[in-house]
């Protein structure tokens, strides 16, 4: 069955949405990593990270290479920062995590799938964009092996056929069942209708988007976005359509002229009205 989710249509995740209660404090609300890339690959994964903490994460910590310590510093305040050195290393800071989203600028490199590897034996949920999936292109299986129905994979269309060859071929919407069945994970097939698959066969079909979301690092902040989800406990399908969905329409209330920063940014107004709402 292929579920609508409109701006029309109210969609039917929003009582799971995870609001804080009374009691509330920053851990009780997720925690959540997200890793950067190298010094000069760092803006990916603070737009990952505010937008993470925009959508209700309680701690964000973006992990990063030593040498992007001193440019990440300068440009975050709420976000948390900490280096590692090595795959090891990550894959201590990671534990206790409840999301991490990975690959943004990560590097297509032996670090970023050790560093994937590594974070597999958390018990975080992982959110793999970008770089984290082309780098396992020459073996895909290996990384399907990695993951379980808790984790989410991001992929643009181009991204998809590299993990996934010749499954569009069936069209979009059997190739993200199929994908999500082979993955064993969540699937996001980024697109003007982003389609979102579990591994158990629901599929949903996000209608909502807008051209302005056609714009460097719109990406990022999704995956951001489905990891600040996620750390709050809300189900992994579930929270991948709900964020596609306020994706969109962050970007269509902001309008002409958006840029990826604007995003997060739009996202109090968008979570505000959804709270007006809730039942």
């Amino acid at each position: 069955m292929t579920t609508p989710q409109s701006a029309a249509a109210l969609p039917d995740w929003r009582p799971t949405l995870p609001w804080p209660g009374v009691e509330a404090h920053k851990h009780a609300r997720g925690r959540l990593g997200v890793v950067s890339g190298r010094a000069t690959q760092t803006g990916a994964a603070r737009l990952a990270a505010r937008a993470g903490l925009r959508i209700g994460a309680g701690v964000v910590r973006i992990l990063c290479p030593p040498d992007a310590a001193s440019v990440i510093a300068p440009a975050i305040e709420a976000v948390m920062l900490t280096a590692f050195t090595s795959d090891e290393a990550l894959k201590a800071l990671a534990q206790g995590m409840d999301a991490v989203v990975i690959g943004p600028a990560a590097g297509v490199n032996d670090a970023t799938s050790a560093n994937v590897r590594a974070l597999a034996e958390t018990g975080a949920a992982l959110i793999v964009d970008a770089d984290g999936l082309t780098v396992f292109e020459p073996w895909p299986e290996e990384l399907f092996g990695l993951l379980d129905r808790d984790d989410v994979l991001t992929p643009h269309e181009g991204e998809f056929k590299r993990l996934f060859p010749g499954l569009l071929d069936k069209g979009r919407e059997a190739a993200a069942r199929a994908a999500a069945k082979r993955a064993g994970a969540v699937v996001v097939l980024k697109g003007p209708a982003t389609l979102i698959a579990a591994p158990d066969g629901r599929l949903a079909t996000n209608d909502n988007g807008v051209p302005w979301l056609a714009t460097a690092g719109s990406g990022d902040v999704l995956a951001g976005m489905i990891g600040g989800l996620i750390a709050q406990r809300m189900n992994s399908f579930d929270a991948a359509r709900a964020a596609v969905w306020m994706h969109a329409e962050a970007a269509r209330l902001f309008g002409p002229g958006l840029i990826a920063e604007d995003l997060p940014e739009q996202l109090p107004a968008v979570l505000s009205a959804l709270y007006a709402q809730r039942s």
